[in-house]
């Protein structure tokens, strides 16, 4: 325990329950208010107690941003990108002390929780890159003595909302582009995981005032859905990012739409991976282990179905028992462990709920199926043999269940990988070209990520993150997704001494 506060405080955490929201780099004191408590998942056991936010916290966060982004819009984007970069370091001066602290708060191993942080790192770095692309067009006028252009200027105050399962990372995909942008962000964190929140927010709050700025990032802890929804109906806030389930994204679209303000969702994933018969198999166990045990099977890239070769189907799936019986379920501070728990004992049940479901369907546990009588929240990593049409296949499990089917053709498998709601990631294993080909044109897979030869979870910063579907249609961190940050505005001048109209129109002559 003394570790553990040694870290808090090395994170500039210290009285955490004297605070729990913070605007203009201050943080709110205010007595009588709510808590949630931070919760180790690996002991079910209290970390800390965290204060929540008022409604007039939020009002207090939502003046102090937005009297911030008229300043900081001006503020030319390479200067916007140097704080951003100072930021990217402060977190590389502490990023074991945080990916401890994104271990201890969310179960992730310590190799993940360090790997969180360090993609934070590398989003800095990409978004300082970005500060001096944020491209226009110029366009060709039809009329003589025109100029014609496209520009794009800051958007406004962001509100970002995130989940436990990357309780940091998902704040940078969206904080550090929406920054270099010439937004200022408001973040709401899940309240499962408010240690890592306002550990990152007292890093930014140390550079913003070394930097001489303030309310370009700032916090809002609640666990209250009414004030929640009170910031997605904000109308001070032109875009709202969600991460979480299909359910609580298809209400603030539906909030956020009724202002006609913009969302960019994301939301659930049931990925596939197909292997074909002419798939490397060690690869593929490797790739499909990684996919469905890591992160406890609570990322929304996890591998939860795998569809292979009849062919090959006995000798992957004996591999892959093999593979499961290897994994070590435990603290996941130890180096040894390649799974830690669930969040909390609503995941267990869920565990629960899918594998009675499957079973009563006609499923088989080939391996796993078990909640471990132990402290925490740990379960065993669960690998069944289902048919995709199930009802239980077809939603998304928060655990580490993987459902295996069988196939005959190519055009079979890539028809059952799309026959389901969601489409956020897809993998296929194969060495022939042709089949790849496939998978990768506008006939095969539906997914807004689709992988050959390497996994469905793990994806890099540089590409454009996002799924169709249920899964939200909205895409961060990467590629041009800075534009969904900033408003478009088209440019004509005209610098000749004639006033011609577009289209020929001849108006008054």
């Amino acid at each position: 325990m003394n570790a553990l506060y040694a870290t808090l405080k090395d994170l500039g955490i210290q009285a955490v329950n004297s605070g729990g929201s913070t605007g203009s780099g201050w943080w709110s004191v205010q007595s009588g208010r709510a808590h949630v408590q931070s919760i180790n998942p690996s002991t079910g056991e209290p970390i800390a107690t965290v204060a929540t936010c008022s409604q007039d916290d939020y009002e207090r966060i939502a003046k102090a941003s937005r009297e911030a982004f008229a300043a900081w819009r001006l503020v030319p984007a390479p200067k916007r990108g140097e704080v951003v970069r100072l930021i990217g370091q402060a977190l590389r001066e502490k990023k074991d002390q945080l990916g401890t602290l994104v271990s201890l708060e969310v179960g992730k191993i310590k190799a993940e929780g360090d790997g969180e942080v360090q993609e934070m790192i590398d989003m800095a770095d990409f978004a300082v890159g970005q500060a001096r692309m944020l491209y226009g067009t110029t366009l060709q006028s039809e009329r003589p003595s025109h100029h014609m252009s496209e520009q794009w200027h800051p958007l406004g105050p962001v509100g970002v909302i995130t989940a436990f399962n990357f309780p940091v990372a998902v704040w940078a995909w969206n904080a550090f582009v929406a920054a270099i942008a010439g937004d200022t962000v408001i973040w709401k964190p899940s309240p499962k995981a408010p240690l890592c929140a306002i550990a990152v927010q007292q890093l930014c709050n140390q550079v913003m005032q070394e930097q001489g700025y303030q309310g370009i990032f700032s916090l809002f802890i609640t666990d209250q859905a009414d004030l929640a929804e009170h910031m997605v109906k904000d109308r001070r806030l032109p875009l709202i990012s969600f991460t979480g389930s299909v359910p609580v994204g298809r209400r603030v679209a539906s909030i956020v739409g009724e202002r006609l303000g913009r969302t960019l969702l994301e939301l659930s994933g049931n990925n596939a991976v197909i292997v074909d018969d002419t798939a490397d198999l060690d690869m593929a166990v490797r790739a499909v282990l990684f996919g469905a045990v890591g992160t406890a099977g609570q990322r929304c890239t996890t591998t939860r179905r795998l569809f292979v070769h009849e062919s090959r189907y006995e000798q992957l799936v004996s591999k892959l028992v093999k593979a499961y019986a290897q994994v070590h379920i435990g603290n996941p501070l130890e180096p040894n462990v390649l799974m830690g728990p669930l969040i909390d004992h609503h995941a267990i049940e869920g565990y629960r709920t899918a594998l009675d479901d499957v079973q009563k369907q006609g499923g088989q546990i080939l391996c796993g199926g078990h909640v471990l009588n132990q402290p925490g929240y740990f379960v065993e990593p669960t690998i069944v043999r289902a048919e995709n049409r199930w009802p239980v296949v077809q939603r998304e499990t928060f655990a580490p269940i993987l459902y295996v089917m069988t196939f005959r053709t190519i055009d079979e498998a890539i028809a059952m990988q799309n026959d389901v709601p969601q489409g956020l990631s897809s993998a296929m294993f194969s060495n022939d070209v042709r089949r790849t080909g496939q998978f990768l044109s506008a006939a095969g897979s539906d997914c807004g990520i689709a992988n050959i030869n390497i996994g469905t979870s793990g994806a890099e910063i540089g590409g454009a993150f996002g799924g169709e579907k249920e899964t939200g249609g909205g895409r961060e961190a990467g590629s041009d997704a800075w534009k969904a940050y900033m408003r478009r505005q088209t440019n004509t001048i005209n610098w000749g001494t004639e006033l011609p109209l577009a289209q020929g129109i001849k108006f008054g002559e």
